[in-house]
Protein backbone atom coordinates (compact mmCIF):
# COMPACT_ATOMS: atom_id res chain seq x y z
CA UNK A 1 0.00 0.00 0.00
CA UNK A 2 2.80 2.42 0.88
CA UNK A 3 4.46 1.68 -2.46
CA UNK A 4 1.27 2.68 -4.27
CA UNK A 5 0.98 5.91 -2.31
CA UNK A 6 4.62 6.78 -3.03
CA UNK A 7 3.91 6.59 -6.76
CA UNK A 8 2.51 10.12 -6.77
CA UNK A 9 -1.15 8.96 -7.03
CA UNK A 10 -2.65 12.43 -7.61
CA UNK A 11 -1.65 15.74 -9.18
CA UNK A 12 -0.13 18.42 -6.94
CA UNK A 13 0.10 22.18 -7.43
CA UNK A 14 2.03 25.03 -5.83
CA UNK A 15 3.26 28.56 -6.47
CA UNK A 16 7.02 29.02 -6.61
CA UNK A 17 7.78 32.38 -5.03
CA UNK A 18 11.46 31.82 -5.73
CA UNK A 19 13.61 29.01 -7.09
CA UNK A 20 17.38 29.32 -6.83
CA UNK A 21 19.33 26.67 -8.75
CA UNK A 22 23.07 25.96 -8.76
CA UNK A 23 24.26 23.40 -11.30
CA UNK A 24 27.57 21.56 -11.04
CA UNK A 25 29.46 19.82 -13.86
CA UNK A 26 30.85 16.36 -13.09
CA UNK A 27 32.52 13.70 -15.28
CA UNK A 28 29.67 11.59 -16.65
CA UNK A 29 31.24 8.38 -15.30
CA UNK A 30 30.88 9.66 -11.73
CA UNK A 31 27.16 10.20 -12.19
CA UNK A 32 26.46 6.92 -13.94
CA UNK A 33 27.63 5.13 -10.81
CA UNK A 34 24.87 6.92 -8.85
CA UNK A 35 22.08 6.09 -11.29
CA UNK A 36 19.92 2.98 -11.58
CA UNK A 37 19.86 0.96 -14.77
CA UNK A 38 17.63 2.48 -17.47
CA UNK A 39 18.81 6.02 -16.68
CA UNK A 40 21.87 7.68 -18.18
CA UNK A 41 23.42 11.10 -17.51
CA UNK A 42 22.27 13.94 -19.74
CA UNK A 43 25.65 15.13 -20.97
CA UNK A 44 27.36 18.08 -22.60
CA UNK A 45 29.87 17.14 -25.33
CA UNK A 46 29.53 13.51 -24.12
CA UNK A 47 31.89 14.47 -21.30
CA UNK A 48 30.10 16.39 -18.56
CA UNK A 49 27.07 15.35 -16.56
CA UNK A 50 25.28 17.70 -14.18
CA UNK A 51 24.03 17.76 -10.60
CA UNK A 52 21.65 20.54 -9.59
CA UNK A 53 20.94 21.96 -6.15
CA UNK A 54 17.54 23.66 -6.19
CA UNK A 55 16.23 25.78 -3.31
CA UNK A 56 12.53 26.58 -3.68
CA UNK A 57 10.16 28.69 -1.59
CA UNK A 58 6.74 27.20 -2.30
CA UNK A 59 3.37 28.69 -1.42
CA UNK A 60 0.04 26.87 -1.23
CA UNK A 61 1.32 23.36 -1.99
CA UNK A 62 -1.72 21.08 -2.17
CA UNK A 63 -3.49 18.42 -4.27
CA UNK A 64 -4.42 20.02 -7.59
CA UNK A 65 -7.94 21.42 -7.58
CA UNK A 66 -8.10 21.93 -3.82
CA UNK A 67 -8.77 25.52 -2.66
CA UNK A 68 -5.71 27.65 -1.95
CA UNK A 69 -6.47 27.98 1.78
CA UNK A 70 -5.86 24.23 2.14
CA UNK A 71 -2.30 24.56 0.87
CA UNK A 72 0.90 24.76 2.89
CA UNK A 73 4.02 26.87 2.53
CA UNK A 74 7.38 25.09 2.59
CA UNK A 75 11.02 25.76 1.80
CA UNK A 76 12.43 22.84 -0.17
CA UNK A 77 15.93 21.89 -1.27
CA UNK A 78 16.42 19.16 -3.87
CA UNK A 79 19.56 17.43 -5.12
CA UNK A 80 19.04 16.07 -8.64
CA UNK A 81 20.98 14.57 -11.55
CA UNK A 82 20.08 15.56 -15.13
CA UNK A 83 19.24 12.31 -16.90
CA UNK A 84 17.78 10.69 -19.99
CA UNK A 85 15.43 7.70 -20.19
CA UNK A 86 14.29 5.59 -23.14
CA UNK A 87 11.23 3.41 -22.59
CA UNK A 88 10.57 -0.05 -24.03
CA UNK A 89 8.95 1.49 -27.13
CA UNK A 90 11.96 3.70 -27.86
CA UNK A 91 10.43 6.98 -26.69
CA UNK A 92 13.05 9.29 -25.20
CA UNK A 93 12.65 11.51 -22.16
CA UNK A 94 14.87 14.15 -20.56
CA UNK A 95 14.46 14.84 -16.87
CA UNK A 96 15.77 14.55 -13.32
CA UNK A 97 16.67 11.80 -10.89
CA UNK A 98 16.32 12.75 -7.23
CA UNK A 99 19.24 11.97 -4.92
CA UNK A 100 17.76 13.60 -1.83
CA UNK A 101 15.42 16.32 -0.60
CA UNK A 102 15.26 18.62 2.42
CA UNK A 103 12.45 20.73 3.85
CA UNK A 104 12.08 23.22 6.67
CA UNK A 105 9.00 21.52 8.17
CA UNK A 106 8.41 18.05 9.60
CA UNK A 107 4.93 17.97 8.06
CA UNK A 108 6.42 18.14 4.58
CA UNK A 109 8.96 15.45 5.42
CA UNK A 110 6.22 13.08 6.56
CA UNK A 111 3.79 13.79 3.73
CA UNK A 112 6.55 13.94 1.13
CA UNK A 113 7.84 10.50 2.09
CA UNK A 114 4.33 9.03 2.03
CA UNK A 115 3.47 10.31 -1.44
CA UNK A 116 6.87 10.39 -3.20
CA UNK A 117 10.21 8.55 -3.38
CA UNK A 118 12.17 11.79 -2.87
CA UNK A 119 13.81 10.89 0.46
CA UNK A 120 12.84 14.00 2.45
CA UNK A 121 14.62 15.00 5.63
CA UNK A 122 13.94 18.02 7.83
CA UNK A 123 16.58 20.73 8.04
CA UNK A 124 16.57 24.18 9.67
CA UNK A 125 16.66 25.95 6.32
CA UNK A 126 16.44 29.71 6.05
CA UNK A 127 16.73 32.14 3.16
CA UNK A 128 17.18 35.89 3.63
CA UNK A 129 17.37 38.79 1.16
CA UNK A 130 19.31 42.02 1.53
CA UNK A 131 19.15 44.18 -1.57
CA UNK A 132 20.27 41.99 -4.49
CA UNK A 133 21.99 39.51 -2.20
CA UNK A 134 20.29 36.22 -1.25
CA UNK A 135 21.68 34.01 1.52
CA UNK A 136 20.56 30.44 2.16
CA UNK A 137 21.68 28.65 5.32
CA UNK A 138 20.83 25.67 7.47
CA UNK A 139 21.26 25.53 11.22
CA UNK A 140 21.22 21.72 10.93
CA UNK A 141 24.53 21.55 9.07
CA UNK A 142 27.05 23.87 7.43
CA UNK A 143 25.00 24.61 4.31
CA UNK A 144 25.64 28.18 3.17
CA UNK A 145 25.01 29.70 -0.26
CA UNK A 146 25.32 33.40 -1.02
CA UNK A 147 24.38 34.79 -4.44
CA UNK A 148 23.82 38.18 -5.98
CA UNK A 149 21.24 38.85 -8.69
CA UNK A 150 22.79 39.58 -12.08
CA UNK A 151 21.91 39.57 -15.78
CA UNK A 152 23.30 38.25 -19.06
CA UNK A 153 26.38 40.45 -18.63
CA UNK A 154 27.25 38.47 -15.50
CA UNK A 155 30.20 36.19 -16.14
CA UNK A 156 29.73 32.44 -16.06
CA UNK A 157 31.42 30.76 -13.08
CA UNK A 158 35.13 30.29 -13.60
CA UNK A 159 35.78 26.90 -15.21
CA UNK A 160 32.20 26.40 -16.42
CA UNK A 161 32.03 24.06 -19.44
CA UNK A 162 29.25 26.15 -20.98
CA UNK A 163 30.09 28.49 -23.84
CA UNK A 164 27.55 31.13 -22.74
CA UNK A 165 24.40 31.67 -20.68
CA UNK A 166 22.20 30.56 -23.58
CA UNK A 167 23.79 27.12 -23.51
CA UNK A 168 23.77 27.12 -19.71
CA UNK A 169 19.99 27.71 -19.63
CA UNK A 170 19.46 24.24 -21.08
CA UNK A 171 20.54 23.02 -17.64
CA UNK A 172 18.66 25.57 -15.54
CA UNK A 173 15.97 23.09 -14.46
CA UNK A 174 13.46 21.93 -13.68
CA UNK A 175 13.07 19.63 -16.64
CA UNK A 176 9.64 18.29 -17.63
CA UNK A 177 10.07 14.85 -16.07
CA UNK A 178 11.26 13.33 -12.82
CA UNK A 179 12.10 9.61 -12.62
CA UNK A 180 12.11 6.92 -9.94
CA UNK A 181 13.26 3.36 -10.67
CA UNK A 182 11.96 0.11 -9.15
CA UNK A 183 14.69 -2.50 -9.54
CA UNK A 184 12.34 -5.34 -8.55
CA UNK A 185 9.79 -4.70 -11.29
CA UNK A 186 12.24 -2.96 -13.66
CA UNK A 187 9.77 -0.12 -14.01
CA UNK A 188 10.28 3.64 -14.07
CA UNK A 189 7.84 6.01 -12.39
CA UNK A 190 7.54 9.22 -14.43
CA UNK A 191 6.18 12.44 -12.96
CA UNK A 192 5.59 15.29 -15.39
CA UNK A 193 5.81 18.88 -14.22
CA UNK A 194 3.98 21.78 -15.88
CA UNK A 195 5.15 25.35 -15.38
CA UNK A 196 4.33 28.86 -16.57
CA UNK A 197 6.38 32.08 -16.78
CA UNK A 198 9.69 30.21 -16.42
CA UNK A 199 12.32 32.93 -16.97
CA UNK A 200 15.71 31.99 -15.48
CA UNK A 201 17.87 35.00 -14.58
CA UNK A 202 21.61 34.62 -14.02
CA UNK A 203 23.04 35.14 -10.53
CA UNK A 204 26.61 35.53 -9.35
CA UNK A 205 27.63 32.98 -6.71
CA UNK A 206 29.68 34.70 -4.02
CA UNK A 207 30.22 31.64 -1.83
CA UNK A 208 28.86 28.17 -1.28
CA UNK A 209 29.25 25.18 1.00
CA UNK A 210 26.91 22.24 0.35
CA UNK A 211 27.49 19.30 2.73
CA UNK A 212 25.16 16.94 0.82
CA UNK A 213 27.19 17.45 -2.35
CA UNK A 214 30.48 17.01 -0.51
CA UNK A 215 29.40 13.55 0.68
CA UNK A 216 28.76 12.23 -2.83
CA UNK A 217 31.55 10.24 -4.55
CA UNK A 218 32.19 12.92 -7.17
CA UNK A 219 35.44 14.16 -8.70
CA UNK A 220 35.54 17.81 -7.64
CA UNK A 221 32.17 19.14 -8.89
CA UNK A 222 32.66 22.35 -10.87
CA UNK A 223 30.10 25.12 -10.52
CA UNK A 224 28.70 25.50 -14.05
CA UNK A 225 25.78 27.92 -13.78
CA UNK A 226 23.42 29.56 -11.29
CA UNK A 227 19.95 30.97 -11.90
CA UNK A 228 17.02 32.41 -10.04
CA UNK A 229 13.40 32.09 -11.15
CA UNK A 230 10.54 33.94 -9.43
CA UNK A 231 6.71 33.92 -9.36
CA UNK A 232 6.00 30.64 -11.16
CA UNK A 233 2.69 28.72 -11.05
CA UNK A 234 3.60 25.03 -11.11
CA UNK A 235 1.95 21.64 -10.91
CA UNK A 236 2.94 17.98 -11.13
CA UNK A 237 0.75 15.47 -12.94
CA UNK A 238 -0.21 12.13 -11.44
CA UNK A 239 2.65 9.65 -11.77
CA UNK A 240 2.68 7.03 -14.49
CA UNK A 241 4.73 3.84 -14.87
CA UNK A 242 6.76 2.76 -17.90
CA UNK A 243 8.73 -0.40 -18.54
CA UNK A 244 12.45 -0.04 -19.22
Amino acid sequence: MLRFLQNHPFAVEAFFERSLVLTFAVPKEDLQALLPECLTPDTLHDQWGFVAVAMVQTKGLRPKGFPAFMGNDFFLTGYRIFVRFTNSEGKRYRGLYILGSETDKLKMQVMGNIFTHYHYTTSKLQQTTQGNRITTTSASDELRIVVEKGDDTTALPSGSPFADWQEARKYAGPLPFTFTYDKNTKEVLIIEGVRHHWRPEAVKVLEYKIPFLEKLPLSQPQLANAFIIEDVPYYWKKGRIEKC
